[in-house]
């Protein structure tokens, strides 16, 4: 099984670049399940239903969010409803919408996708460590196949949460710095790892946001409103490939892929149209 894991798809260069990329990536590498992180594809502050929908369109299956899930208001009415939309399992108990959730491949096979958030430098929230095994407890009977995003700030929380995890998942992938990693690797018991899988977005930017109101900010030190960058977008994201009879992935791979690798994977346009 060969699975997409898209990072935080941020504003509209993020949707524009997931929209070229993730068919031709699905066309070109034979891929069986896309996940992509879409809590800042809207203006890069949250999700509405009509942008998880549209992201849905591009060959995504299920996506993940974290802190900034409850940004636009309209996602309050649009989660419960929409099981392929995930906010971190480990919110308070009553939170609307879920944090994992069994999906099953092109070629009907089972794949289970947990979403839990860290602790360090983030809101206060319930233990991630202890949450995750429970959503593990739950998917196992039916799926031997689990991703996990992890949104977590602190890069040594997202290293435990892999640890934590080697032989219990087939791979765990951090978001929410915007910043990829170049940490990929199996470890020992079969859990493919990336503290984090980046940013599809405008990387001509501050993590996503224009340069010139967020470099005043830390300038100055006064507040100044965010605004999502423009530009062309890159895409980064991560490639795993799992054995289905155990769930461990035998093979990993870092995405780096910007607006002209896009293009170039586009089959040419035949002559005369």
């Amino acid at each position: 099984m060969r699975i997409l894991f898209v990072g935080d798809i941020f504003g509209k260069p993020g949707r524009e670049i997931a929209r070229k990329a993730i068919p031709a990536l699905i066309e070109r590498e034979a891929l069986d399940f896309v996940i992509a992180n879409v809590e800042n594809s809207a203006a890069g502050f949250g999700v509405t239903g009509d942008i998880a929908d549209t992201i849905l369109s591009y060959g995504v299956d299920v996506m993940t969010s974290g802190n900034h899930i409850w940004d636009k208001k309209e996602v309050l009415d649009y989660i419960p409803r929409e099981s392929r939309l995930l906010r971190p399992a480990n919110f308070p108990t009553g939170t609307p919408g879920r944090g994992s959730y069994l999906g099953r491949t092109r070629s009907g096979e089972a794949i289970g996708v947990i979403n839990v958030m860290g602790r360090i430098f983030m809101q206060p929230m319930e233990d991630p460590f202890a949450v995750v095994l429970r959503e593990i407890d739950a998917l196992r009977p039916k799926a031997r196949v689990i991703i996990v995003d992890f949104h977590a700030e602190a890069t040594s929380e997202k290293i435990a949460m892999g640890w934590h995890l080697d032989g219990r998942v087939t791979g765990v992938f951090g978001t929410h710095t915007h910043v990829q990693t170049a940490d990929d690797r199996i470890l020992p018991k079969g859990t493919a790892y990336l503290t984090d899988a980046g940013m599809t977005g405008p990387h001509d930017s501050i993590i996503g946001v224009t340069t010139e109101i967020a470099l005043t900010r830390f300038v100055t030190g006064m507040p100044a409103k965010f605004e999502s960058a423009t530009g062309p977008g890159r895409l980064n994201g991560v490639i795993v490939t799992a054995d289905l009879a155990t769930g461990r992935a035998t093979a990993i791979q870092r995405l780096n892929l910007s607006s002209a690798d896009v293009e170039a994977m586009a089959p040419p346009t035949p002559v005369g149209r």
